[in-house]
């Protein structure tokens, strides 16, 4: 006696273009290793910043360099992680996809951020040189 078949379920991996999704274990260390390259990144970026203004001799006045330069390379870095998230996303990595965006996120809020503080700086110095922490 012949049963009746049924058809076939839907099968995701055939078709014109087949759903696939990165290694886990993959996804999870890429997006770690990516975050934890840009932070270091982030924070040699910042710690020459700090340095610039940063000396022992009590009657040396130093002021720190501009921010504008800082701020031009961590935007680098927001821009390296915009692009490593869209590779990300187009390799099916959803952790580093995230993950970068977070980065991204919080380089943008960096760089406004030091950007607005920058600019009030010019501002003041600008309307009164003799101000604290002004070079003039």
């Amino acid at each position: 006696m012949d049963l009746p078949v049924a058809p076939p379920a839907f099968d995701a991996t055939t078709g014109p273009r087949p759903r696939h999704r990165a290694d886990l274990g993959a996804d999870i260390g890429a997006g770690c290793g990516l975050v934890f390259l840009e932070l270091i990144t982030l924070m040699s970026v910042f710690g020459l910043w700090f340095l610039s203004g940063f000396n022992l001799d009590p009657a040396k006045t130093v002021h720190a360099d501009s921010l504008w330069g800082y701020l031009v390379a961590a935007g680098g870095v927001g821009v390296f992680a915009i692009a490593a998230s869209a590779i990300a996303a187009r390799a099916g990595a959803v952790v580093t996809v995230v993950s970068q965006g977070i980065m991204a996120t919080l380089i943008l809020l960096i760089v406004f951020g030091g950007a607005t503080a920058q600019s009030h700086q010019d501002r003041s110095c600008r309307d009164m040189p003799s101000a604290a922490g002004c070079n003039g």
